[in-house]
């Protein structure tokens, strides 16, 4: 089967596959036409295997598994839930499963799934059965890691796993900030220094912060990249303060976003979407025209990708998990999807764009699958 762009909707999930020449594509689907979905991924150690994480109407959050490309699912066993309560205490419901991570590639099978409320779990037979990780979800600061906040409740995403060392974790919460584990989940840090936090009344604060989107480059697994919500972030390891590379875009466009995603293959290569941000947060493209930025030294510069783009009256948005690219070297195409129902592809690493599915619902996310 060619490659596949799984485009994850408000009301359902759609496939896009290109010809031959990359220069057509055709739509399929819908597939749970009416429910929400958040995140469809291939699992890169067994392409045949995709994980959908949905929000199915009335019957509530769950995970859906495909071991034939998508053709056929069927729900997990055992979705993702919080421990039952004990002596009386107040026990946490998943409302809605948002982020899927495969695993470490020595960890066949291995899964991870983030949450609202915040909550972390893992599945060791491809997504079939999940359980929480209790050294995060039973962690004694959790309560105080996590904002409650944002307009969906506090949400758990960008779990990365560090590709030398399987023990070595990281995650983000909206809002709460980003946090590592070093023994497999079993205990959590904040690593959070240097990120600004302006809405809190300390802007140093340890957590409480709101990471949109982190990224952690998989052939250089020091390296780290952040989307805040108080702008663009680097990371290189062993350091643990954070530096604020969207200081090098444009003042008039900011650096404010949701997604952010890195080149497969060099690690001083990203791109960003922004979005406005000023103080009531409109969050659309900044004054109607939409761009995509990318750098390709660290974020020390930033160049504007918007060849093909609409040029005014282009007011959506692009959310952090709705852009991604592919992997044909050296031609990286880069996608993504709006919150206008938009399908983009840019080829070249995004210097032209074209627009190659529109009228889709409110786009949540775009994965590529080989």
């Amino acid at each position: 089967m060619a490659s596949t762009l799984w485009i994850g909707t408000r009301k359902g999930a759609f496939a896009l596959r290109p010809n031959a020449s990359r220069r057509g594509w055709k739509l399929f689907g819908p597939q749970f036409l009416g429910h929400i979905i958040h995140h469809i991924v291939q699992d890169p150690r067994e392409p045949r295997m995709l994980l959908m994480a949905a929000k199915t109407g009335h019957l509530g959050p769950t995970v859906y598994r495909s071991t034939d490309r998508g053709r056929n699912w069927r729900e997990a066993v055992k979705p993702p839930a919080f421990r039952k309560a004990v002596d009386g205490e107040d026990a946490p419901a998943v409302q809605r499963v948002f982020w899927l991570s495969p695993g470490h590639a020595s960890e066949r099978g291995r899964w991870y799934a983030g949450t609202s409320p915040a909550g972390l779990f893992s599945s060791d037979d491809g997504g079939a059965r999940w359980e929480p990780v209790a050294g995060f979800n039973d962690h004694p600061m959790r309560a105080k890691w996590t904002l409650a906040g944002t307009p969906d409740g506090e949400l758990v995403h960008s779990i990365r796993i560090d590709s030398r060392d399987p023990q070595h974790l990281y995650l983000a919460i909206s809002a709460g900030g980003v946090f590592e584990s070093t023994d497999g989940g079993a205990d959590w840090a904040p690593l959070n220094e240097g990120c600004a936090a302006d809405f809190l009344p300390d802007p140093n604060a340890p957590f409480g912060h709101d990471p949109h989107c982190v990224a952690l480059h998989p052939l250089a697994p020091d390296r780290l990249y952040q989307q805040n919500h108080c702008g663009i972030y680097r990371l290189d390891r062993p350091e643990r303060h954070w530096v604020r590379i969207g200081r090098a875009m444009p003042k008039a466009v900011g650096d404010v976003g949701f997604p952010i995603v890195l080149h497969p293959t060099d690690p001083d290569t990203a791109w960003v979407v922004p979005m406005d941000g000023q103080k009531v947060w409109p969050r659309t493209s900044i004054g109607g025209r939409p761009a995509v930025y990318c750098t390709s030294d660290g974020g020390r510069r930033w160049r504007r990708c918007d060849r093909g783009l609409p040029g005014s009256q282009a007011w959506f948005t692009v959310l952090r998990q709705a852009l991604c690219t592919d992997e044909r070297l050296p031609r990286i195409g880069v996608y993504f999807g709006t919150t206008g129902g938009e399908v983009w592809a840019g080829a070249n690493g995004g210097e032209t764009w074209r627009c190659i599915a529109s009228h889709l619902p409110e786009i949540y996310s775009v994965t590529h699958a080989s």
